[in-house]
């Protein structure tokens, strides 16, 4: 993905503002060996080893998208520094990261630059040399005033809802600097002139379709070891011939060169001819590719595609398919409704979101203050998903948050919670098809409201199977003289919870778990595993899943849909239901109201009073 350019700053909604680092453009593709490289495909790994290195730490498959940074004695990026990087071995170089376009199997090229980002921020570890480059949303005039007030080169003006395609100059990205500059090809050099050495000026071109034209001449900006440099890297490249389509009159006579070299310079002015006024050699740019330094087929046509201000152009061309829905007391902006979510069954996002609005009161007594984490389907069932704790920063204000530390990360995480039909259609709108929540509240993080018995099938079990296992859960439990209530899980499995009341910590209610599905388990040896490894797990027996109760484990909501064919529900049953001829696929998103409105919520007890875990052990060692 490639900038255009912009003539100056703008506001909009409808776009992010980026900083526009002094640097080396980088891809880093960590799908097997960490492999870091330059647009036009040279390898940074040895140059930048530490960034390389440090790469090596990431914990998910993912090709990242940014720009190899060196920052100078003041805490500034250095676009020389970075090119001296061989002289200074403890030469501070960051790779910015700003794009994610591969993730864990999956493409992300088709996600909004939003949607990539928020993934990319989540899925990125931060490292000494690898940090997530942040944007500003809509601010673009202020944002700029800040750039110019640090010194920094620019910003990059990215649209929102933009698709990554890689190559494309389109008009999705904007560069809009501080100071006028630009990269232009090397084509000739003219002879020194008094005490000059080596070369008098150098000629400039760029091209225009398959023709090289004539941009003028630069001769300042050269320190003597600078002129050194260039001629030696200019001389291999000496060829008879004129690069140009048409031979310019230069300002002396000309050697020519294979136009191989780029330089960044400085200007004042770039007249309707195209030469550049007062140009000033800045350095080469060597991770540039020469063919990328087009101006009339590409930089020409983003101008004139940018010069309708965005907030024109989105009310006339506002998508028929976004809306402002009022849901109670707050407004949600719901965009792309008629999007297909399940292909097989023909259900729409809009499909979804309608079918949880129509459920509301029976699901959101058991989403209520329970931390949120979003399991996201922004193209459907078919699309790549991935899963998002932290809530971004620019979640509409009236939703509710709460921060609960992580002691994996030992960080904060902003855990969005589900209160309401406006957050939970908020929800719905970022592709969470499923909604997935804590066995605790907010108000009793560390104890769970209830315990969780999880039915994991393989592929080779049948739902005949989970029915006997679940049967069997339920004699352990009579035993126990215990309340339970089971689910389909709405994929292959059943859940079973047990209100606990949150009275005991997450550590008794696992262990207490652990001893019940150890029962099961000695009473179907053959069909049953407590084997958590997947690699080591017998392929046809039923995983008995204790370890669900866990701080922070979340499992798809009763009356949740799942994002799989048939469009399927997760949906309580009583027992007299589980029998032979049950089907996981019995309830879906066309019959699960109606079921509910016939029954009412069975779950409820769910939310009750706890058991007494000492009695029922006692029951239990009496066996």
């Amino acid at each position: 993905m490639l900038a255009g350019t912009a003539d100056k700053p703008f506001n909009s909604p409808d776009w992010v503002f980026e900083i526009k680092w002094d640097g080396y453009r980088a891809v880093a593709d960590l799908r097997k060996e960490v492999q870091l490289y330059s647009r036009n495909g040279l390898s940074y790994l040895e140059k930048f080893k530490k960034v390389s290195n440090s790469l090596k730490f990431q914990q998910h498959e993912m090709i990242l998208d940014g720009e190899l940074v060196a920052y100078d004695d003041r805490g500034q990026p250095n676009f020389q520094w970075l090119q001296r990087i061989g002289e200074k071995p403890n030469l501070n170089v960051i790779y910015q990261v700003f794009d994610l376009l591969y993730l864990n199997g999956h493409s992300t090229e088709d996600l909004s630059l939003l949607q990539r980002k928020e993934l990319l921020k989540d899925a990125l570890v931060e490292t000494d040399f690898v940090k997530y480059h942040d944007h500003v949303s809509e601010k673009g005039l202020e944002f700029f005033t800040m750039v110019e007030q640090m010194g920094l080169e620019g910003m990059i003006a990215k649209r929102a809802e933009s698709t990554y395609v890689p190559g494309a100059r389109n008009g999705d990205w904007l560069k809009i600097k501080s100071q006028q500059t630009e990269e232009v090809l090397i084509c000739g050099f003219t002879a020194p002139k008094g005490s000059r050495k080596k070369f008098g000026s150098l000629v400039l071109g760029r091209y225009s379709g398959e023709d090289l034209v004539f941009c003028g001449h630069t001769g300042t900006g050269f320190s003597d070891k600078g002129l050194d440099d260039l001629y030696n890297k200019m001389e291999p490249l000496i060829t008879e011939k004129s690069p140009f389509t048409k031979t310019p009159k230069t300002n002396g006579k000309a050697t020519w060169l294979k136009p191989e070299l780029i330089a960044e310079i400085k200007f004042t002015e770039l007249t309707s001819e195209h030469i550049f006024r007062h140009p000033v050699f800045l350095r080469l740019r060597e991770d540039l590719n020469p063919r990328d330094l087009n101006f009339l087929n590409d930089d020409d046509d983003v101008k004139e595609e940018t010069v309708a201000p965005v907030s024109l152009r989105k009310t006339l061309m506002k998508r028929e398919n976004e809306q402002l829905k009022k849901f109670g007391n707050q407004e949600v902006k719901l965009t792309n409704q008629n999007k297909i979510y399940f292909p097989n069954d023909h259900v729409t996002k809009g499909d979804v979101i309608a079918y949880y609005q129509s459920v509301a009161k029976y699901i959101l007594p058991h989403l209520k203050d329970r931390p949120q984490s979003m399991n996201r389907f922004p193209n459907g069932i078919n699309g790549m998903s991935f899963y998002q704790k932290d809530a971004s920063d620019d979640i509409p204000d009236w939703i509710k948050t709460q921060k609960v530390h992580s002691e994996s990360t030992d960080k904060f995480i902003s855990y969005i919670l589900c209160n309401d039909k406006a957050t939970m259609a908020y929800l719905n709108n970022l592709g969470c098809i499923e909604l997935n929540v804590w066995t605790s509240r907010v108000e009793t993080t560390e104890s769970p409201d209830y315990l969780v018995l999880d039915l994991d099938p393989s592929e080779n079990n049948t739902f005949e199977d989970v029915i006997l296992t679940a049967q069997t859960v339920k004699k352990i439990m009579d035993k126990a003289k215990v309340e339970g209530y089971c689910k389909t899980s709405g994929s292959s499995g059943i859940h079973i919870y047990i209100p606990a009341g949150a009275q005991y910590s997450f550590e008794q209610i696992k262990n207490f778990a652990h001893i019940m599905m150890q029962m099961v388990q000695q009473e179907l040896p053959d069909l049953t595993t407590l084997e958590r490894a997947l690699q080591k797990r017998d392929k046809g027996k039923i995983y008995l899943d204790y370890l669900q109760n866990r701080r922070g484990q979340t499992l798809a909501s009763v009356y949740s849909m799942r994002p799989k064919n048939g469009a399927p529900v997760s949906m309580p049953i009583e027992w007299n239901e589980l029998k032979s001829g049950l089907k996981p696929t019995d309830f879906n998103i066309e019959n699960a109201l109606q079921r509910m409105e016939e029954k009412g919520d069975i779950f409820k007890p769910v939310l009750g009073k706890g058991f007494d875990m000492m009695e029922a052990l006692s029951l239990l060692e009496g066996t």
